[in-house]
């Protein structure tokens, strides 16, 4: 067997899903709610925070096809200083979705800033819809962090129909699967009730959705960020409607029991299926 996948972490993570609604085009006033929602994480004892997707700017396409310069993201990019202080003031990692432009182009991505608020790589997002193809690069790797003995993968909203993104990440050895969105009212729930159970008992791992509420992009969003355990049961969900932080203990103990009892994934590594694929391990502490 694999032994990133063996290895399991020897201690709890609390990790945190930030619910708000983004306001259209106001980078300032997101990247405040940010840090607003961030400090709120930290005093319920959150090592890390996950912001939904493109939250910096709204969901918002035309807008930021319309002025990249202004709604998405270089590297290193000195608007994102508050976040930063955050992050290294209180100790806590975030994850914060933004559109991010360089050389070949637009991207939509997680930004990553580690406990020390400093930026580490980000995540781009791997599978488009079609019209966001029409603007947007596709990301061509996976993304792996680690924090305090847990192996924490990214994935950005439809990364996560693709079942075979969420287990390249258990076969990496991921303990846990962040995923930063943007689900609708209508079909976009329906979704993602039935993925993300789907993705963490397929691989015996720790999902976590942080959603939008309230309209962005055109889109009317439905909320109920939330964590699902191991076993595909939800441990922690948010409302609906209203702007909140949820916070969900990650038990090492847990994950071995599941793990030691469903063995289908361990099953699919032995078998040789799907070979490890080359993911940076991005450390956060």
């Amino acid at each position: 067997m694999n032994n990133k996948f063996a290895a399991l972490p020897r201690s709890p993570l609390q990790i945190a899903a930030a619910q708000a609604l983004p306001v259209c085009g106001d980078v300032t006033a997101n990247i405040m709610k940010t840090v607003e929602l961030t400090g709120l994480a930290a005093d319920r004892g959150a090592r890390l925070v996950v912001f939904p997707e493109k939250f910096l700017s709204g969901y918002e396409p035309g807008l930021i096809a319309g002025d990249p310069a202004q709604y998405a993201f270089e590297l290193a990019d000195a608007r994102l200083d508050p976040i930063r202080e955050i992050c290294r003031r209180r100790g806590i990692a975030a994850i914060v979705g933004a559109a991010t432009r360089g050389a070949d182009g637009l991207r939509i991505s997680s930004l990553v800033f580690d406990c020390r608020g400093e930026d580490a790589k980000p995540y781009h997002k791997q599978y488009l819809y079609r019209s966001e193809a029409e603007i947007y690069r596709p990301g061509t790797q996976g993304c792996m962090l680690e924090l305090d003995g847990w192996r924490l993968a990214l994935g950005v909203c439809y990364d996560s129909g693709f079942p075979e993104h969420a287990r390249m990440a258990a076969v990496n050895g991921a303990h846990a699967y962040l995923v930063s969105g943007l689900f609708s009212v209508k079909s976009g729930y329906h979704q993602s009730r039935i993925w993300f159970p789907a993705r963490a008992f397929d691989n015996t791992m720790y999902v976590l959705l942080s959603n939008h509420v309230g309209m962005t992009g055109g889109w009317d969003t439905c909320g109920a960020s939330a964590v699902w355990s191991p076993y595909g049961d939800v441990i922690e969900e948010a409302s609906r409607e209203r702007e909140e932080v949820i916070v969900a203990r990650l038990d090492p103990a847990v994950l071995a029991d599941v793990r030691e009892r469903e063995t289908a994934l361990a099953d699919f590594v032995a078998h040789g299926d799907m070979a490890a694929d080359n993911v940076a391990v991005l450390p956060l502490d």
